[in-house]
């Protein structure tokens, strides 16, 4: 008699992709991707402090009590963030915010679940292989570190700032950039294995260009964390000049320099500025670039959605300036973030050239 393990069913069914893995990480990256536009609105509505307590999982219960709302909401009223910015606030106030904290947390904990729990059925059912298991669990690993530095950045309001530290705020966001990019290559893997390969000589460089502009798009989302962190998109809301000037008056005020280009209002919001334009004239360099080799029509077609998604980025973060960042503008700005660099991972994913190709 033979007995049915998980590794036997491996052995005989496993393959390197499969489409329904492949559609349960894309659905992970849309749960994340609303997860970031629910922690813009959280940092705008100045609710991330709201919660004091880290309780992985008692914490996914709201308070059942008028008992526990006033327990909560006193430990709030002993931080700086009360004392100096929200002296006074009523209760119903504090639920305002609370809540908007609490779905944050939730939501990360439902993402924690969907991906948890299809991955131990793939894995029972024999779906994944050895390598993609692997690339799971280190998946898996990301998100439980993700909601320690969640965390980690909380706890730096409690102690004698009103906000949390911008420095904490964008290591957090940098890290759900990059588990989002990480399951969207590896979706992508699944669903399109075996992409179509260009043959023109000239691809090669433009994959090269690519990698250097997904990291220039890395780096103008990370500064725009910094812009968040220290609410400078409150002050300058002109453009293209600031204050009157092209280079604001105020840049390098602090000593040393270098803490200008994370703690100065006005270098941050600049330097945001100059990225963000750069990268939009990058996105269409390597876009007109693409119209003159012969590339495959999926890539081609690629490089052209990002032109256009990075323009529309650049339209809405300016509007977003100039009507002194409300929240649904700052939201949407957040979720074009995210849908310029997955343009960008389409692109270099799709973006292949064949062997032969780059031997001549």
């Amino acid at each position: 008699m033979t007995t049915t393990t998980p590794a036997s069913i491996a052995g005989s069914r496993a393959a390197s992709t499969d489409r329904a893995v492949g559609l349960w990480l894309i659905g992970c990256c849309a749960m994340i991707f609303a997860m970031a536009v629910i922690g813009a609105i959280t940092r705008l509505t100045e609710s991330g402090l709201s919660i004091m307590e880290w309780a992985p999982v008692s914490g996914a219960l709201p308070p059942l009590s008028a008992e526990e709302w006033q327990r909560l909401f006193d430990l709030y009223r002993q931080i700086p963030e009360y004392q100096q910015v929200n002296a006074g606030m009523s209760l119903d106030e504090f639920k305002t915010i609370f809540w908007w904290e609490y779905i944050h947390r939730l939501w990360g904990r439902l993402i924690g679940v969907v991906f948890a729990l299809p991955f131990l059925w793939f894995w029972w059912r024999g779906r994944l292989d050895r390598r993609m298991t692997m690339l799971l669990l280190i998946a898996l690993a990301l998100g439980g570190l993700q909601g320690l530095l969640g965390w980690f950045m909380v706890a730096s309001g409690f102690g004698d700032r009103t906000d949390v530290s911008q420095y904490r705020l964008v290591a957090h966001l940098g890290l759900a950039l990059a588990i989002y990019a990480y399951l969207f290559w590896l979706a992508l893997g699944q669903l399109w294995p075996r992409p179509e390969r260009s043959r023109d000589p000239g691809a090669g460089r433009l994959r090269r260009a690519a990698f250097t502009l997904l990291a220039l798009i890395t780096l103008t989302i990370l500064s725009g964390g910094f812009v968040a962190g220290l609410n400078a998109g409150l002050v300058y809301n002109t453009f293209p000049l600031m204050d009157g000037d092209l280079v604001p008056a105020g840049y390098g005020m602090l000593a040393p320099w270098p803490l200008n280009l994370f703690e100065n209002h006005a270098a941050v919001q600049f330097n945001h500025r100059l990225l963000a334009v750069a990268t939009v004239l990058a996105c269409l360099a390597v876009w007109l670039w693409s119209l003159r080799l012969d590339l495959t029509p999926v890539a081609q077609g690629g490089f052209a959605l990002l032109a256009i998604v990075a323009l529309l980025q650049l339209a809405l973060g300016i509007v977003t300036l100039l009507l002194v960042v409300p929240i649904w503008a700052a939201a949407l700005h957040q979720a074009g973030a995210i849908l310029v660099l997955t343009a960008a991972l389409w692109c270099l994913y799709h973006l292949r050239v064949r062997r032969q190709t780059l031997a001549a």
